[in-house]
């Protein structure tokens, strides 16, 4: 096969660096959350709050965001980890690859409540001024599971097909070994990227506060992930005829667009600080609700 009609796949997944293996999928996944904890922090300080805080409440966020992604990732794929003769402890190996992004938002959004009171800063200013830098993570983490050869989308022709190894059993049967795959990881991982583009327009022409821009974040990733998804081929549970993750996308978009709207008719005003009441430089410890109330 010419390898410049399609995209070969690596024969590597991890390293060994001496007694550890170091998994590709992991190094991924860790170096999007350090660029969206950089985003948030930064979006964060121009908006007055001191430095750091994004990394305060992500000591929250990203632990218990790592836990819901898994677990909601189990529980939509229970039979490749519950069966005759299967190996529990595969449950907990993360780093084999297995998380699921609305898990990760829905363990991460508690998360974030969580820290974001303990720095004290509103939680929707927090989710805000991190929603770029999520799908910043997400186009990055995207690219882990090309190297973990999983994910793939149906057979094309497409130059830019994707070649999968042929013992993936992740393939359907009977299915040619020269078959190329849609290479879905980068779709959403452009996708993600001009998500990132378009929230940082958006916020910078319409200053959209109150979580207006983390619902238009789930609106806009769900979109795409509706697209990607009915495209994959990789075992999934079904619920009337669609994947799991096409449903997670869906309500993504409902409750996208509820949070949008409803924070809108709440809050029509500016945000002036990001602090919650009492808290932050004394300057803005008078009565910031107050403030945050005014009209436009």
């Amino acid at each position: 096969m010419n390898i410049l009609q399609s995209i070969p796949s690596p024969s590597i997944s991890y390293v060994d660096l001496g007694p550890v293996r170091v998994h590709f999928y992991a190094l991924f996944i860790l170096a999007g959350i350090v660029l969206a904890i950089w985003l948030a922090n930064r979006r964060l300080k121009a908006r007055g709050a001191d430095g750091g805080l994004a990394l305060d409440v992500a000591l929250w966020t990203v632990p218990i965001g790592i836990i819901g992604a898994r677990i909601f990732h189990v529980l939509t794929h229970t039979n490749d980890y519950f069966y005759d003769g299967a190996d529990l402890t595969a449950v907990f190996r993360v780093w084999e690859g297995g998380i699921a992004i609305y898990g990760g938002l829905i363990g991460g959004a508690f998360g974030a409540w969580l820290g974001a009171r303990s720095a004290g800063i509103k939680f929707w200013s927090f989710a805000d001024a991190v929603a770029p830098g999520i799908l910043l993570a997400q186009a990055l983490g995207r690219w882990g599971n090309y190297f973990n050869q999983e994910l793939f989308g149906l057979p094309t022709d497409l130059p830019w097909g994707l070649q999968i190894d042929p013992g993936n059993q992740a393939i359907p049967q009977g299915l040619p070994t020269e078959t190329l795959f849609h290479p879905t990881f980068i779709y959403e991982s452009i996708w993600s990227l001009i998500g990132v583009a378009l929230l940082l327009w958006l916020d910078r022409k319409y200053e959209l506060r109150w979580g207006k821009l983390f619902g238009l974040y789930l609106v806009f990733y769900s979109i795409g992930r509706v697209w990607t998804e009915s495209l994959r081929i990789d075992p999934s549970d079904i619920i009337l005829g669609l994947r799991t993750n096409i449903w997670s996308a869906l309500f993504g978009i409902a409750i996208g667009l509820a949070i949008f709207f409803v924070q809108r008719m709440r809050h029509p005003g500016l945000e002036t600080t990001v602090y919650l009441p009492g808290k932050g430089p004394k300057a803005l410890d008078v009565a910031p609700d107050a403030l945050d109330s005014e009209p436009k």
